[in-house]
């Protein structure tokens, strides 16, 4: 056997007794083993997250404005956080907050019926043949998957793919038909740590962990690591460790039934940290899956529009029955104030995983791995029911050519006018008379700087140079 480049493989995945396998980071151990040609580039990674139902608008002259509305206060380099977005501070000159963009088909219609096109843009045919046209992460991943494991790794709180105008899954093949999302952490672990054979999961059965099969072959590695490799290699080791606690400790919640009015009394023990770990575990699985290059590609779909799903439950994080619900109480006594805390804690818990990629040195280049890793969170609906002004935050990519530390207001003096008036007809009633930037427009530049070779994507008009 070639010693060499049977070392340079142990590089790439680390195998162990009883069908186990552990896919690693790249290492500067091995950087010259290979010759020059075969060396890769700095991966490039896109990871794209949804938000349902809308985010606090209060009118300007509601007392809730200067701190609950969603959109900053002020522009360009010059803006402040409100207490919504806050949580994201640290990360302040690796993101931009944008406004006034949406897809023009979707403009006048209801804003829980846009999550399907949050990605494609596209426009649901009706009846038997109704089917999307493909997500910009399946664009991607079609571009760069077959360079890891998995081309993409497509995640959602409530799992599958649900209903036509009511999807589970941001991800949309080339034929416009929905991919199911994965949302029970111990598949997901299992499928990125655990190799598949046929006794692989009988065993993994009878032990406490997956990594408890791969020490022997571990410690043998760390032998021919250099010392900051070493660091590496444990730090990661614990991360893979930490995670699967986390993992073994979400099985209740994952096994909880999907709420109902109902029978929503079955559920009353779930604690706050249920919701909270859930949420932090599953972007922990994407650092993971990115650290050690399993995937480039992947999309979270963080809750459904509307209720009666496991993502209504994710409330619970900060002391609220439903998730859904908290949309919709926006006139009670601190109607916006509970909104937006919600709205904090996925904040809190998206810059914790965007901070973590930037605190991460880049295993296989320079930089950190935010710099090459390329984010997007928001959602289909800005205010109450209304499919314009997307609330949007673009993350990270500097690498990339990416410019942040800004607020793109292309709404104006709309990005604040999403509240309404006690016998004022819903904002998404009133037909759309300010045209938003197409959203397409962002996406053909993120494809662009992904280096994929591209001027078109849905109905884009242009590309956005501003970032």
């Amino acid at each position: 056997m070639n010693t060499r480049q049977s070392t340079l493989d142990r590089r790439n995945f680390l195998r162990g007794v009883g069908g186990f396998a552990l896919a690693l980071p790249a290492f500067e151990t091995f950087s010259g083993i290979a010759g020059a040609a075969e060396q890769p580039a700095t991966p490039k990674r896109l990871a794209c997250f949804y938000l349902p139902n809308g985010v606090p608008m209060p009118l300007k002259e509601d007392p809730a404005y200067q701190d609950w509305s969603w959109f900053p206060h002020g522009q360009g380099k010059d803006f402040t956080f409100t207490k919504c977005l806050d949580p994201l501070e640290p990360l302040r000159d690796d993101l931009t907050i944008i406004s006034g963009m949406s897809h023009p088909t979707r403009r006048n219609s209801h804003g829980h019926k846009n999550a399907g096109q949050f990605l494609t843009g596209g426009v649901i045919r009706e009846g038997s043949k109704a089917k999307n046209s493909i997500s910009l992460d399946q664009v991607y991943a079609t571009h760069v998957g077959d360079q890891t494991r998995y081309s993409s790794l497509i995640l959602s709180t409530d799992g599958g793919i649900g209903e036509k105008e009511k999807p589970h899954t941001m991800s949309f093949n080339h034929e416009g038909r929905p991919i199911p999302a994965e949302n029970k952490p111990k598949q997901i672990f299992d499928m990125l740590f655990v190799k598949k054979d046929g006794n692989a999961a009988r065993r993994l059965a009878l032990t406490q962990s997956s990594l408890d099969h791969l020490m022997e072959d571990a410690r043998s590695l760390r032998k021919e690591l250099s010392k900051q490799d070493q660091q590496t290699f444990q730090s990661f080791l614990d991360s893979v460790r930490d995670t699967e606690i986390n993992v073994t400790k979400l099985a209740r919640w994952a096994n909880l039934p999907v709420p109902t009015d109902d029978v929503d009394q079955l559920n009353l023990d779930i604690t706050p940290e249920d919701p909270r770990k859930y949420v932090q575990t599953m972007f922990e699985l994407i650092y993971l899956a990115f650290k050690n290059d399993s995937t480039r590609v992947a999309t979270y779909m963080l809750g459904k529009e509307v209720s009666r799903g496991l993502s209504d439950y994710l409330a619970r994080a900060i002391g609220f029955p439903k998730t859904h619900g908290l949309s919709h109480q926006t006139k009670k006594p601190d109607g916006w104030k509970n909104f937006g805390t919600f709205c904090r804690f996925i904040s809190e818990e998206f810059g914790r995983f965007a901070g973590r990629l930037q605190s991460t040195p880049e295993p296989a280049g320079d930089g950190n791995m935010l710099d090459n890793t390329l984010l997007l969170i928001g959602s289909a609906s800005s205010a109450f029911h209304l499919s314009r002004n997307y609330p949007l935050i673009l993350a990270g990519g500097k690498s990339m050519g990416f410019k942040h530390g800004q607020y793109l207001n292309y709404a104006g003096v709309r990005a604040y006018r999403g509240g309404w008036k006690p016998g004022d007809p819903e904002p998404w009633k009133k037909k759309a008379t300010d045209e938003d930037l197409p959203l397409s427009n962002l996406y053909v530049t993120m494809l662009q700087r992904l280096g994929v070779e591209t001027d078109n994507f849905a109905d884009n008009t242009g590309t956005i140079s501003e970032v």
